[in-house]
């Protein structure tokens, strides 16, 4: 009787590959959307979420609420932080993204209007705001591509906290499995040859595929392995 591959327990209803939702603190977005002026608030306390890479802050603004922003470089306890169209140009702040000066770092930028940010949301990583027209901004990712959004998106002003995160030594593999299970990370990944022959489709003593590793994109959960729909596999004859 053969059991569940892995690929398959990666799917729905598999506790083994899911986030463990009960231990997150968060889910940051920019909240409220400020038509006129501006809202003020401060900040309050730091926040140390396994869901995220960077540190968070809780914000405590003039009406009484309280949200949680990604926390950017520099940021202190008591600092006030503004949300709106005039809010001033500095760090932490929310606005519009026509409101922010050509060559700003700008983070937790909105994709499409309304969205609460998904750009620029991990440690140390920021987003570039390269220039403005009528009706778009063009902004540089993480990845160095420029794209298109709307004047109406609204970001964050800085460069997000906690980059130096990945200079601190793992020094065992245990730490690292707990990281990655938190980031809900699919680690460690071991290679198809070693596994057995009931645990994967290229699995057995053999130690390699024993076929073609090219599967189509239809393939069952089970099946789907290797090269999904590729062009072609294999070397390149050479004539």
């Amino acid at each position: 009787m053969g059991k569940r591959l892995k690929m398959q327990r990666r799917g729905k209803g598999s506790n083994a590959y899911t986030k463990p939702p009960n231990t997150f603190k968060a889910d940051v977005a920019l909240g409220r959307e400020i038509k006129s002026g501006k809202i003020v608030g401060e900040v309050i306390e730091f926040v140390d979420d396994p869901g995220h890479t960077a540190p968070l802050m809780k914000i405590r603004y003039e009406d009484g609420t309280e949200s949680m922003l990604i926390a950017p470089e520099g940021m202190l306890i008591g600092k006030k932080i503004q949300n709106g169209p005039d809010a001033d140009i500095d760090t932490g702040c929310i606005t519009y993204v026509s409101k922010i000066p050509e060559g700003a770092y700008i983070y937790n930028v909105e994709l499409t209007e309304g969205d609460g940010g998904k750009i620029a949301r991990s440690a140390g990583s920021y987003s570039m705001l390269v220039s403005h027209s009528d009706t778009y901004s063009t902004i540089r990712l993480p990845s160095k591509q420029t794209i298109d959004i709307s004047n109406n998106c609204r970001a964050q002003i800085g460069v997000v906290a906690g980059g130096g995160k990945g200079i601190m030594p793992i020094m065992k593999a245990g730490k690292n499995y707990y990281i990655k299970h938190a980031i809900n990370a699919k680690w460690p990944v071991n290679r198809g040859v070693k596994s057995n022959a009931v645990d994967h489709p290229f699995g057995g003593k053999q130690h390699h595929k024993g076929s073609s590793s090219m599967v189509s994109r239809n393939a069952p959960p089970g099946a789907k392995v290797g090269h999904i729909a590729a062009r072609r596999v294999g070397r390149k004859k050479r004539g």
